[in-house]
């Protein structure tokens, strides 16, 4: 060490960098960018989900539009049978019915054999 020689052990060893470790952020990325990508497309919420909800609600408008419609005849129905304005026949039929009875001078018509032929 006189000399001024450096003695071996002081020497520093230069690793070459290795290409894994160049690929690991982009691999990472790329993992990344694939869930997020596709559950963008899968997901509850996502692209096909909307095509889903838009043709469910289609149909709940349609059953809206029906109940609404029943309801308002039905409406009609009970607007008839109030006190203040009850038609007599309205009122004639829905006791026949539910009293199951006819007047003396009623006449029956029996439609069940009439399918039959």
């Amino acid at each position: 060490m006189v000399c001024g020689h450096e003695s071996p052990m002081t020497a520093t060893r230069q690793r070459k960098r290795s290409n894994l470790k160049r690929l690991i952020l982009p691999a990472v990325a790329i993992v990344y960018l694939a869930y997020f990508g596709f559950w963008a497309f899968h997901g509850h919420y996502g692209i096909w989900a909307k095509a889903r909800f838009e043709s469910e609600a289609a149909s709940l408008n349609a059953e809206l539009v029906d109940l609404t419609s029943q309801r308002t005849a039905l409406e009609r129905r009970v607007a008839l049978l109030r006190s203040d304005a009850v038609d007599q026949d309205l009122l004639d039929e829905q006791a026949r019915q539910a009293l199951n009875l006819l007047q003396p001078n009623d006449l029956v018509i029996d439609t069940a054999q009439q399918q039959n032929r």
